[in-house]
């Protein structure tokens, strides 16, 4: 992702790609990757696609260096976003964290969101490749988290004797959650939706990394007039 993103910044008429910070020793878009984070100080806005052990370390870095951050990272619950909120203030610099850069990933969320509201049983199963590092992912979440405050109470989970623990998912806000890690996959998510005779099963495939560029290019064009955090693509894209 890191290097994609790297690429599209390159490609765009009205972006520069001044700097990469990573822990690899080596070049990208004709750029050495710097293990420095200093190396970044004569950038704007800093992409952070790397993973939730080293994120939050990162953003206090970006903000102390008065940089505004896209962050695609995975991890951040309500307590990691409390903490962002509380360092980066109503800015600047601004933060923009999104769950799923992918267009299509986030009108599902806000479909489903809507659903939620009037069917009153969910349940999500999201598919990523085999490196994925954690589960679920921050789609999944953000997803399940929404329509359980859509649903203000009225959902139900319906329980069953678990054969294996874990059987019937992670139960997210009463919402179970089911994570699939296999190779030949990038990333899926399916939300299945009940009520009495009937169903409503939503799905979002992504085939190609390049479905993310798009967003993470709007985000950083719009994080300037963003004030403070914003969690999600929806307020750029008006929904």
């Amino acid at each position: 992702m890191g290097r994609l993103a790297a690429a599209a910044v390159a490609a765009a008429d009205d972006l520069e790609l001044v700097a990469l910070f990573g822990p690899d020793a080596e070049s990208v878009q004709g750029l050495e990757i710097s293990n420095d984070r200093a190396a970044l100080s004569d950038a704007q806005v800093v992409v952070e696609f790397t993973n939730p052990d080293v994120v939050m370390e990162n953003l206090s870095a970006w903000r102390g260096m008065g940089m505004h951050a896209v962050v695609g990272t995975s991890g951040f619950d309500a307590a990691r976003l409390a903490q962002v909120e509380a360092e980066w203030g109503n800015g600047p610099p601004n933060c923009i964290i999104a769950p799923n850069f992918s267009i299509g990933a986030v009108l599902l969320m806000h479909f489903a969101e809507k659903a939620a509201t009037h069917l009153p049983v969910a349940e999500i199963v999201e598919l990523h490749h085999e490196d994925k590092p954690d589960a679920p992912s921050g789609t999944a979440l953000a997803t399940a988290q929404r329509m359980a405050a859509a649903r203000q109470g009225r959902g139900t989970r319906f329980e069953s004797k678990e054969l294996v623990p874990g059987a019937r998912g992670a139960d997210v806000e009463g919402i179970p959650v089911h994570s699939i890690r296999l190779p030949g996959i990038i990333a899926s998510q399916e939300v299945v939706l009940g009520a009495e005779g009937e169903t409503l099963s939503m799905r979002h495939d992504t085939f190609d990394r390049e479905s993310f560029m798009p967003g993470v290019l709007l985000a950083v064009r719009e994080i300037a007039d963003r004030p403070g955090v914003t969690f999600g693509l929806e307020p750029l894209l008006g929904i």
